[in-house]
């Protein structure tokens, strides 16, 4: 196929694929834990990060890991001491993030070209190099969300029964809050920071139409994830549009696509239902 036989298409299936993996696994624990907006917030501090970064001189994806990761402490710290509203600290950040970015913009000379592939993603000049850091930042994820999937998964669903059977909560969600920023950070390059937080929360919703198991929902997220992610990526090469909207418009379709067959299934048993209690009337 003429598709694969680009090195540049190459490094970019293999990062969106890997971007599709971790983007969901940490997007199932996100929405259990009613921060789905957390990805757009920490967006916004990315992009102050990387505005910053390179203002000062310093890589502009470096700059936006360390201010995303210093963001996300700070939101999960607001959030111990504001428990009743969580929302609030993430607001605080969110628009913090928003107005740095604004000022840091103004100041730099930073290309308009670098800023809106940082903006809209740039998945098709994905370089080698790009490819290992996202790799080894996935497999980071990946690492330690097996082996603190359990606890995760409590923590999730009820943060006071963690603390009673004893699970340092507050350790384990300043580690998920990091890696949540990670994420961000590694989306960024596929998807760009404003729609990376559609690809961690939309194939999630998706699974969640199917409704099975938490385990089996992740799964499912995963790999609504890595076709919207294939799916995009072949599309916007042969229509030749920008591949990160055409990767979260493909997560989008499939969230519809499922959603209307969960509708007919519903429709289904209802008229089955009416019709054999129409025959037990009878």
């Amino acid at each position: 196929m003429e598709f694969f036989q680009y090195d540049f298409i190459q490094r970019a299936l293999l990062a969106g694929l890997i971007t599709g993996i971790v983007c969901p696994l940490i997007g199932s624990f996100v929405v259990v834990r009613r921060q789905s907006l957390i990805g757009d917030g920490l967006g916004h501090i990315a992009f102050a990060g990387v505005t910053g970064g390179y203002m000062v001189g310093l890589y502009p994806v470096m700059g936006a890991l360390i201010l995303t990761i210093a963001g996300a402490v700070g939101i999960e710290l607001v959030r111990r001491r504001h428990t009743e509203f969580a929302d609030m600290g993430l607001a605080i950040f969110f628009y913090a993030g928003a107005a740095m970015a604004i000022i840091f913009s103004t100041m730099t000379r930073m290309p308009s070209t670098g800023l809106l592939s940082f903006l809209f993603g740039s998945i098709i000049t994905v370089s080698l190099t790009d490819v290992m850091t996202i790799a080894g930042a996935g497999t980071l994820v990946l690492v330690i969300v097996y082996f603190l999937f359990d606890k995760l998964m409590l923590m999730s669903l009820d943060e006071d029964i963690a603390n009673v059977a004893g699970i340092n909560t507050g350790m384990i969600n300043m580690l998920f809050s990091i890696l949540t920023a990670l994420v961000v950070v590694v989306g960024m390059t596929i998807v760009g920071i404003l729609l990376v937080s559609a690809l961690m929360i939309v194939p999630v919703a998706t699974a969640h139409l199917l409704r099975v198991g938490f385990k089996a929902t992740m799964g499912w997220a995963v790999i609504f994830s890595m076709l919207s992610v294939f799916i995009g990526l072949t599309s916007s090469f042969y229509l030749d549009i920008a591949p990160g909207g055409t990767i979260v418009m493909t997560a989008i379709l499939l969230y519809i696509i499922m959603t209307i067959i969960r509708q007919c299934i519903a429709f289904k048993e209802r008229r089955k239902e009416q019709i054999l209690s129409s025959f037990g009337d009878e």
